[in-house]
């Protein structure tokens, strides 16, 4: 039976301005957990955020220290984005063989919402940010594949004291 303090892998599943980092930080400090998030690395080392291939290898190398992390009993959560399936059942089946827990929030928002959030975020600008057009954004809404209540009931539900 999980009583809570078990390290567990948590997910963050969302498009840009759906409200992540926010429930990232939030989590970060209630579980407590390491949080990871690509956006911040990536400006923290001046790197344009918008370049695929240093993305990827970066996210590899997190998912490689997420990994130690879990070994080590520390509940980890991973700000990716995760906008493909493949990616989700990747990291959980990863996560599940090694006896981990594995959360998935989905952030659904509103198109319109999120285009508002954005242009919220750009013009306080801030580290880890980049701008992100209404067609940008059009364009990742054609890529995102959003989690069905199917795929959303592989993964592990919050432990009691944080349901609800």
């Amino acid at each position: 039976m999980d009583t809570g303090n078990e390290p567990r892998l948590i997910l963050l599943c969302g498009l840009p301005g759906s409200g992540k980092t926010t429930l990232a930080k939030r989590l970060a400090r209630e579980v407590p957990a390491v949080r990871l998030c690509p956006d911040e690395w990536l400006a923290d080392l001046g790197v344009d955020l918008f370049d695929e291939p240093v993305r990827d290898r970066l996210e590899g190398r997190l998912w490689e220290h997420a990994q130690d992390l879990l070994e080590l009993g520390q509940t980890v959560i991973l700000e990716y984005g995760f906008w493909g399936r493949a990616e989700r059942d990747e990291k959980r089946a990863a996560a599940h063989a090694r006896g981990v827990l594995v959360e998935l929030h989905y952030l659904a928002v509103p198109f319109d919402e999120l285009c508002r959030r954005l242009e919220a975020r750009s013009k306080e600008g801030g580290v880890g940010t980049a701008p992100v057009s209404r067609a940008l954004l059009k364009e990742y809404v054609q890529l995102f594949q959003a989690p069905d209540d199917v795929e959303l009931g592989l993964f592990d539900p919050p432990p009691p004291e944080r349901h609800g």
